[in-house]
């Protein structure tokens, strides 16, 4: 697919998908929303691609969220893909981890792709904020429910119901930020981390990743403990090659070749 709106750079087994629309923020119109819809379709279905990283383009924004001023020329009716705001938001389904390098503003919309992701990495100047009360808009794309979720109600509810902005530091603090590095440094502190998860074995990370968010929705802890023995990707990892090939590597004093089967 020719991208207008996004970047998708596919090196070695990692996917960088960057909004590139810098001149506006980065701030998602129609036709970006499909964009990435078939950019994250691509990752999700690719075998090789095992870690993915969104970014934006430029110094000032991860992303200002929607465009309003397209939203104003008649774009507000019009229908999300099927993963809806951003292909991101709703896909549920999807095993593989996704890390956010957040490069400045993360407002709206671009705060909740960020929330979407399993890892934030922000750099010093970034910022963050769901501020859809201030111009008469609710955070509809998962943005309060995963606010609240990530960092406990009543902080949430801080946050929230002020659109005040939050800080990469209050950020860090609040556990939803994993790391803060300088702006030069944040792709490359993101490469790095993508490095240390393909170390691991791929269907051990599908495992985990799917193990995590499903069992947050199983009544109890031993609920979520019992339930994990039907999750797909617990299945395919307890009967796969490399479960087998991690211990016998350590046995063998060696580095493990992972086949991701």
């Amino acid at each position: 697919m020719t991208h207008q709106f996004i970047s998708v750079e596919r090196r070695d087994r990692v996917t960088t998908i960057t909004l590139n629309r810098p001149e506006v923020m980065n701030a998602i119109n129609f036709a970006m929303h499909h964009e990435l819809q078939a950019a994250f379709d691509d990752f999700a279905g690719d075998d090789e691609q095992l870690v993915a990283i969104i970014t934006g383009a430029g110094d000032r924004a991860f992303c200002a969220g929607s465009d309003l001023k397209a939203a104003s020329r008649g774009e507000a009716g019009l229908a999300y893909p099927e993963n809806g705001y951003a292909g991101l938001i709703e896909r549920f389904n999807l095993d593989k981890p996704i890390i956010a390098a957040v490069n400045g503003v993360c407002f709206g919309g671009g705060f909740e792709i960020a929330l979407a992701c399993d890892i934030i990495i922000a750099s010093e100047v970034a910022s963050f904020s769901l501020p859809e009360p201030r111009v008469g808009a609710v955070a509809l794309g998962g943005g309060v429910h995963r606010l609240a979720r990530q960092i406990g109600l009543k902080r949430a509810m801080g946050y929230l119901l002020t659109a005040r902005r939050m800080s990469a530091r209050d950020g860090l603090e609040l556990g939803l930020v994993n790391e803060i590095v300088s702006p030069g440094d944040l792709l490359p502190t993101a490469e790095r981390w993508c490095g240390e998860i393909l170390a691991c074995a791929p269907l051990s990370i599908r495992a985990t990743k799917q193990m995590a968010m499903r069992g947050l929705g199983e009544p109890d802890l031993a609920g979520a403990i019992e339930a994990q023995n039907d999750y797909p990707a617990f299945v395919a990892w307890r009967g796969a090659q490399d479960t087998f090939e991690g211990p016998l590597a350590f046995a063998e004093k060696r580095k493990p070749e992972w086949k991701g089967r």
